[in-house]
């Protein structure tokens, strides 16, 4: 919850255009509220998250960060920009429509629960709407084509840790420690079984290592006596998401036992698969079609977790989807 600057900077564009501004929806959270010339008992969300990523940028482009260790890498400065171009469109022209159009920007989608804390504050109760609105730029499709579908569209993402202790020892002598290190390969190894061997060749599903830790460089003839690996996985139901986290417990533990060593694994479900409603992905086909052909109109689930151009179409009965999935988790 950083987006200070660019939640001021979107509010202040908002009210300037005319556009009635809600701040601090969920703490960085800013709603926009626009109202037709003629009466309408229709409203839409249009969604847009606003944070960026801890990473030090090193392109050589006129628009790279001038923020040291945050980067736009996910695009979603685009992503404001664009949401904030069709309010000033829509403010500008409002008999192009009938009823309410909310302009929701979303802080927090990338590390914390910005989309949850909106809910939480509120958001459909104060801002009654029939759907939400929203797309994701994707880098390797071409400019002007759109992926779209109905029912499960974006995985859910969860990420997790597993922690193998063992006596560590010298790098000479190791018949008298337990080596992590080989625990941790044998580990790493069998998780990519889980997806080959536990989930159904019709299903998608990804378990990826982003992190190994452990020993220290000035000290290469040294066994660690610990060592993590930490990673994320995707999912897009219930039960394959249930499967992944019971067979990787199953297996570190089951390892850690056959090489006389202990195994910590921490499992967190951190965002929910999005699944578009059908009737109002049919309502963006015809509006994506009439802008751009039906030829660039293409649909496949992605694996990529976002709470691209990929357009996203979400029911008003999101907020009573997260309670129950939150219940099943």
């Amino acid at each position: 919850m950083k987006e200070i600057r660019t939640s001021a900077i979107v509010a202040a564009k908002l009210k300037q255009w005319g556009i009635t501004v809600t701040e601090g929806v969920g703490t960085m959270g800013v709603v926009g509220t626009l109202k037709s010339n003629t009466p309408g008992n229709h409203s839409i969300g249009l969604r847009a998250d606003m944070d960026a990523l801890s990473i030090i940028e090193k392109n050589n482009v006129s628009y790279v960060s001038t923020i040291p260790g945050i980067m736009h890498a996910c695009g979603h400065d685009g992503h404001t920009t664009m949401l904030l171009g069709a309010a000033k469109y829509l403010a500008e022209n409002r008999d192009s429509f009938s009823g309410t159009v909310y302009f929701i920007f979303q802080p927090a989608e990338e590390k914390d629960d910005g989309a949850l804390r909106m809910i939480n504050d509120k958001l459909f109760d104060r801002f009654p709407m029939d759907a939400i609105y929203g797309l994701h730029n994707l880098p390797g499709i071409p400019v002007g084509q759109f992926i779209i579908r109905s029912g499960p569209m974006m995985a859910a993402a969860d990420s997790w840790v597993v922690t193998f202790r063992g006596t560590g020892g010298h790098g000479a002598l190791p018949h008298l420690a337990t080596d992590v290190t080989v625990l941790l390969a044998e580990f790493i190894l069998s998780l990519q079984t889980i997806v080959s061997r536990n989930i159904a060749p019709t299903d998608a599903a990804v378990i990826s290592v982003g992190a190994i830790q452990s020993g220290f460089f000035e000290s290469l003839n040294v066994l660690p006596s610990e060592i993590r690996v930490g990673g994320t996985s995707r999912s897009f139901t219930k039960d394959m998401r249930d499967t992944i986290e019971r067979r990787m417990k199953e297996l570190a533990h089951g390892l850690a036992t056959g090489f006389e060593c202990t195994a910590e694994v921490i499992f967190n479900r951190e965002g929910f698969p999005l699944v578009n409603d059908a009737q109002s992905t049919k309502n963006a086909i015809r509006a994506v079609e009439s802008l751009v052909g039906a030829e660039n109109v293409d649909g496949n689930p992605s694996l990529v977790n976002i709470t691209s151009a990929v357009l996203v179409v979400l029911p008003v009965v999101l907020r009573k989807t997260c309670e129950i999935q939150s219940n099943d988790a």
